[in-house]
């Protein structure tokens, strides 16, 4: 089966994206975090979403798709409620969203046992800084790029443009709803 239509059916968020060209490279970078760390479709399905907190029971795919759905929902309220007062580029707002976790893919590995450890590439370089080199290399533009950049603790001395400040705060709810016991 197709990688890309595979992912699709994993993360229909996919298709939240408007523009054909950018979805096409969104998946491209998808396509080779993969590749690059590795991963199955069947053991991505199966990756916790977090490494940093213990016995969590949501996965990065769930992480993600749920993150998405509140960016959207948060643009559509947004929109809703000030109109054009308030401009948020929904597309890249929804591609930054699918994103900024990518570079997972690259900072975690499954052991042969099956759990999930961070790779050496942590010890250097965080998920942020992968996620934007893969966009980079995929031509994604620059407004995607920021929200990768500045949606985690990396982005907080720098100004984030709106779709950054919906998506860091939509993360930061995901995230912290979930350690919460």
């Amino acid at each position: 089966m197709d990688v890309r239509r595979k992912l699709t059916e994993i993360i229909p968020e996919f298709n939240e994206i408007r523009d054909e060209e950018l979805r096409a490279k969104t998946l491209a970078v998808w396509e080779e975090a993969l590749a690059l760390g590795g991963w199955t479709l069947e053991a991505l399905q199966q990756i916790p979403f977090t490494l940093l907190a213990e016995d969590v029971q949501v996965t990065f795919i769930e992480h993600v798709r749920t993150v998405c759905r509140l960016c959207i929902a948060a643009e559509g309220v947004l929109r809703e409620a000030y109109g054009e007062r308030v401009a948020v580029d929904r597309d890249a707002l929804v591609a930054g969203a699918l994103l900024a976790d990518v570079g997972k893919l690259l900072e975690y590995r499954q052991e042969p046992d099956g759990q999930v450890v961070f790779t050496e590439t942590y010890r250097y370089l965080r998920h942020p800084f992968t996620g934007v080199a893969l966009a980079y290399k995929h031509g994604l533009p620059e407004a995607v790029l920021h929200i990768i950049a500045t949606h985690s603790w990396e982005g907080d001395k720098f100004k984030r443009r709106p779709e950054s400040i919906i998506f860091h705060h939509a993360d930061f709810i995901d995230f912290d709803l979930v350690r919460f016991r």
